[in-house]
């Protein structure tokens, strides 16, 4: 019986999801990718920089 009333609860409760449209699913896909590529270039940049200052320091 548990089982059953668990299915029809989950049943219920995907009919109350509101689901994203298309167009907001690729905006917001299209920020998460910007984003990444953001955060790789930035943080290469910091780590060269910091790479090249270890070579200062080091020699």
């Amino acid at each position: 019986m548990k089982l059953t009333k668990f299915v029809k609860n989950v049943n219920a409760e995907m009919h109350k999801v509101v689901w994203p449209t298309a167009k907001e699913t690729r905006r917001d896909t299209t920020t998460v990718v910007s984003l990444t590529i953001f955060f790789i270039i930035f943080f290469a940049i910091i780590d060269w920089l910091l790479h090249q200052f270890m070579l200062l320091i080091v020699g």
